[in-house]
């Protein structure tokens, strides 16, 4: 007897690992800026095709099933695998040598940038990175006079703002905002408890600004703001002092936490969106820069953001 089996679409894995990283369907949907029932619709036809259930679906929102696991982890494979294939291919060209000057905020440089430099050292010795602080504002203006080869940007997942012309933009990571409340204070569950919360504002014009005015839109309400932030530990540092709640992206919360504060983590708050931009030209960008970028793109892969 012959079994006929559906040709499973690889594709279809990464929606099951995105449920799997950003625990449901509300907030995978979030990270891959789609809409859940389009997320849903893959995992149906992934289950359709495997014959299997890779979903446990409760009251209190969804798990994955062993099978799920299995898939799961295979996902996590291909995506290294890729990635791996990617260096042994930039390996097999000449030694790249090179001065590449990065701009970028705190968190990115905190993140991707320092970690990629060592790494960077081994495969590309002859590659010299300048690092650079700077607010995204003033790294898009030095980026365009070339006193800058590549800088990081962030976006709030509701904001789709491509690259200029002559410039290109290369998607490093999608990471949750949390929500970070006092101790003291009590914890919210869902978005809805959010209505009436004194927040702690961010700066106008950052991601977290944007994200917070789409937060009060979703939920149909202007929020009380008080003092103003640019720096994540200084919004820390106010809601650990009890001044109110505010909406910081994963990578602000790596590693311990300030006492004082609780992280929360809910369906509905979206994500935000690091890219790095260079320069795009039949010259630029040249194999260091080029080099550079993909070596942030790998290690933003590896980072756990759960």
């Amino acid at each position: 007897m012959y079994h006929c089996y559906m040709a499973t679409d690889p594709r279809r894995l990464a929606f099951l690992l995105a449920v799997h990283r950003a625990g449901g369907v509300l907030a995978a949907a979030d990270m891959l800026r789609l809409t859940p029932s389009a997320v849903s619709q893959q995992i149906a036809r992934l289950e359709a095709e495997e014959g299997i259930d890779v979903l446990e679906r409760g009251p209190r929102g969804v798990t994955l099933t062993p099978a799920g696991r299995v898939l799961a982890e295979v996902a996590e494979r291909i995506e290294a695998e890729l990635v791996e294939a990617r260096q042994a291919i930039a390996a097999l060209g000449d030694d790249v040598t090179g001065r590449v000057a990065i701009g970028s905020f705190q968190t990115g440089i905190r993140a991707v940038i320092a970690p990629m430099l060592g790494t960077l050292a081994e495969r590309h010795p002859g590659i010299v990175v300048d690092v650079r602080e700077h607010d995204p504002g003033d790294s898009l203006r030095m980026l365009r006079a070339g006193d800058l080869d590549a800088v990081v940007l962030e976006r709030d997942v509701d904001v789709d703002a491509p690259a200029p012309r002559g410039a290109h933009d290369v998607p490093l990571l999608e990471e949750p905002w949390r929500v970070v409340v006092p101790a003291a204070g009590p914890t919210p569950e869902r978005i809805d408890d959010l209505i009436d919360v004194a927040w702690i504002a961010p700066q106008s014009g950052t991601a977290a600004e944007r994200a917070l005015r789409r937060l009060a839109r979703t939920l149909g309400t202007t929020f009380t703001t008080r003092h103003a932030y640019y720096d994540f530990d200084t919004a820390l540092a106010l809601v650990a002092a009890g001044q109110g709640v505010a909406m910081l992206p994963a990578l602000a919360l790596q590693g311990e936490v300030a006492p004082g504060v609780t992280v929360v983590g809910l369906p509905g708050l979206g994500s935000r969106r690091l890219v790095v931009r260079h320069r795009s030209s039949r010259r630029e960008p040249g194999p260091a820069v080029q080099a550079v970028v993909d070596e942030m793109v790998t290690v933003a892969r590896s980072l756990e953001l759960a």
